[in-house]
């Protein structure tokens, strides 16, 4: 990949920009030349252009006014300069032309374009071209839609085209590397891809579980025709909705890389971590770009320990109370807004605000193993080259151990690493009661003998 030649492209494109700018202003101000149209000046020709910009813009089959919404926001970042001639000032007025848009920041020191901005060089000299602007900057842009172009939020008083209009920092990259940076764990989605090498063999679920697991994987199958064909969506929000609760390990998580696994989606479990924050509507703002990321892409987004972010309001004694129960709604109309799939997991429903539950479609909770499926659980970890002593009672195992499959994975490991070590592939009962041991003090239990 030529990095010069990626980097001429875009080049050519803010040269481009640069002499578009300068005759929409003598054409709105009347200055000599104010006759031309700027739409006359010729667009980079890219047919022959291989550059990553040149690719995308003709296999997305972009125009002359997404080229310049695309310009306009990489010029900050390749040459600020170009805008400086934002900062001209209304001499009747003695300040910048309002409607010229763009912000200064004391961090850049040049001019950052606004959704105005982009707004006065498209409708500066043809009011009617306000529905492009409106266009280039909906919800059904595929620039919005890959997250190439953001419009930035404002405050809720302000128009919402006073927002920045920015460039993604990993197409930004990609435009001038050929590399696309993974979405994963970045600022703009904190979150990542989780992925399994099971089947839904290998998972043990009664058959009340299997039966609502199941409805989720028929919405996924037929969610598209029922809403479209079927004419759904006009009795029924997008989207699906489920909540898993019940202790660890009894495969919430599991389940849920399943289901993507089945359908052909890929599931992405959000970093906790990265989204709650301590100060007044962050946590709200990181939860946006989840959703904001995800909105068009066919994800499954998997929220572990939810109650964190979804748990119970509570009364309003104090700001704080009052800030955590709107913190809770938000999220509420999000969730309730998104038209893929979500999925939360919990320890305890009891931790999940009642609103929540009333708005999912699937509520189920994934307990503690019989000892019928205990039995079969204990024969799916040592069924390959990890084999249990046959004299060790599986049988009895299962009825004395009151274990969930995630910690017989655990065993699993733990015996895999004792047999290897003596060079042997079959674990025997001091091996297995060592493990049993370790697995039972994470839990702060007392490990009775079965023998």
């Amino acid at each position: 990949m030529d990095i010069e030649i990626n980097i001429e492209t875009l080049n050519l494109e803010i040269d481009w920009l640069e002499n578009v700018i300068e005759q929409v202003i003598i054409t709105y101000l009347l200055q000599e030349g104010h006759e031309k149209n700027w739409e006359d000046i010729p667009v980079p020709d890219l047919a022959e252009n291989d550059s990553p910009y040149a690719t995308l813009i003709r296999q997305w089959e972009l125009g002359k006014y997404e080229r310049l919404a695309l310009a306009l926001a990489m010029t900050p970042h390749l040459r600020p300069q170009v805008l400086d001639i934002f900062l001209g000032k209304n001499q009747l007025y003695d300040r910048p032309f309002t409607e010229f848009g763009g912000i200064t920041d004391k961090s850049h020191g040049g001019v950052l374009p606004t959704g105005q901005t982009l707004l006065f060089l498209l409708t500066g000299n043809d009011p009617l071209m306000r529905t492009e602007v409106l266009r280039i900057l909906g919800h059904e842009s595929i620039l919005l839609k890959e997250q190439v172009l953001i419009l930035h939020d404002t405050e809720t008083y302000l128009p919402k085209l006073n927002g920045i209009l920015g460039l993604s920092d990993r197409w930004l990259v990609y435009f001038q590397t050929g590399i696309k940076p993974a979405i994963e764990n970045s600022p703009e989605f904190p979150a990542h891809r989780i992925t399994t090498n099971m089947e839904w063999e290998d998972i043990v679920l009664d058959d009340h579980v299997k039966q609502q697991v199941n409805e989720i994987n028929v919405w996924l199958k037929h969610g598209d025709v029922l809403m479209k064909d079927w004419e759904l969506f006009k009795k029924i929000k997008p989207g699906y909705r489920a909540l898993f609760y019940g202790p660890p390990g009894t495969g919430k998580t599991l389940t849920a890389t399943l289901i993507g696994k089945t359908s052909g989606r890929d599931v992405y479990k959000i970093d906790l971590s990265m989204i709650v924050s301590k100060y007044i509507g962050e946590t709200e703002k990181n939860l946006s770009k989840i959703f904001d990321t995800a909105q068009y892409r066919n994800w499954i987004l998997f929220f572990d320990e939810a109650d964190a972010l979804f748990g119970k309001r509570t009364t309003t004694e104090s700001s704080n109370d009052r800030h955590a129960n709107q913190q809770t709604a938000y999220l509420l109309q999000r969730i309730e807004d998104f038209p893929g799939i979500v999925i939360l997991a919990s320890n305890l429903r009891g931790n999940m605000d009642d609103a929540f539950t009333r708005r999912f479609q699937s509520v189920i909770y994934f307990g503690i193993p019989t000892p019928q499926e205990r039995y079969q659980l204990w024969k799916n970890a040592f069924s390959g080259t990890c084999t249990l002593d046959p004299a060790i009672d599986v049988h009895r195992l299962a009825e004395e151990y009151e274990l969930t499959g995630g910690s017989i994975i655990n065993l699993l490991r733990h015996c895999a690493m004792s047999v290897i070590n003596r060079n042997d592939t079959v674990v025997n009962w001091e091996e297995l009661m060592t493990g049993l041991r370790k697995e039972f003090k994470k839990e702060n239990k007392t490990l009775r003998f079965a023998n």
